[in-house]
Formats: C-alpha cells, sequence, structure tokens
C-alpha cells in the first residue's frame, strides 16, 4: 500500500517553486541553473516538475518563440499556510498550540529567535487591542 504523503508537494517540486517565487517568473534553465549550484539535476526532471507544478495550479506559463516561461500561479504566503494547515492537522491532531510547543522547544531556535517570536506574539496581542 503507498503511503500518503504529508504535503502536497514533494521537495523537489517545492525547491523548484521556491525558485520560481525568488526569480517572479523563469525558464525550465533558469530554474535548473539555480538548483546546479546546490545538486545536479536533469534538464529533463526540472521540466518534469515544472510540468506537473502547472497541472496542480502552483504555476502558470506563457510561450515566449519556442519558451515556456513560467509564473507563480499562487503566492508564497498562501501555499505556505494551506501547507502548515495540513501538517497541523495530520501531524499536531488539528492543535496550532502544539506545533508552536514543538517549535519553541526544538534546541536549534536561537534566544534572539525565541525574543523575536516572543515581540510577534506581543505584537499581535496589541494589533488585536486596539482593534477592541
Amino acid at each position: 500500500m503507498r503511503r500518503k504523503s504529508l504535503s502536497a508537494l514533494g521537495e523537489t517540486e517545492m525547491e523548484v517553486l521556491q525558485h520560481v517565487w525568488d526569480l517572479g517568473s523563469a525558464t525550465v534553465a533558469d530554474v535548473q541553473e539555480r538548483i546546479l549550484k546546490q545538486r545536479k539535476v536533469a534538464y529533463t526532471t526540472v521540466m518534469t516538475v515544472m510540468k506537473n507544478l502547472t497541472e496542480k495550479g502552483y504555476l502558470k506559463y506563457r510561450k515566449e518563440g519556442a519558451t515556456y516561461v513560467y509564473s507563480p500561479a499562487r503566492q508564497r504566503g498562501e501555499v505556505q499556510q494551506s501547507l502548515l494547515s495540513g501538517v497541523i492537522q495530520k501531524v499536531f491532531n488539528g492543535s496550532p498550540l502544539a506545533l508552536v510547543q514543538t517549535l519553541v522547544r526544538q534546541e536549534s531556535l536561537t534566544d534572539e529567535e525565541r525574543a523575536a517570536i516572543r515581540k510577534m506574539i506581543d505584537d499581535m496581542e496589541d494589533d488585536d487591542a486596539n482593534r477592541s
């Protein structure tokens, strides 16, 4: 039986999507060039991933001569929120609190990062109080 992924997107799909978001629009060659700085990847692999991302609704494309130029069909924040909601449901039994507790208890979190999280929460509470 095939196991279901925690995310609607695989690692390579996320990697390609991150590059397209960073570039704003990109050809297969543009994305391959960026990935090649980190690891080997075939042009056809990148092309297939970008085609799959288009079919899934994450990318769109336009033709410029013989070249396909891809751009995001969904914004980074929207995709992050959607993927995170799925992880919260599947891994943390629907509890955002359990997710946050896991994040802040990680030993790799620096004091500066913890302070930034505290400040962000305080700022959000201040914003909520000002709206009331």
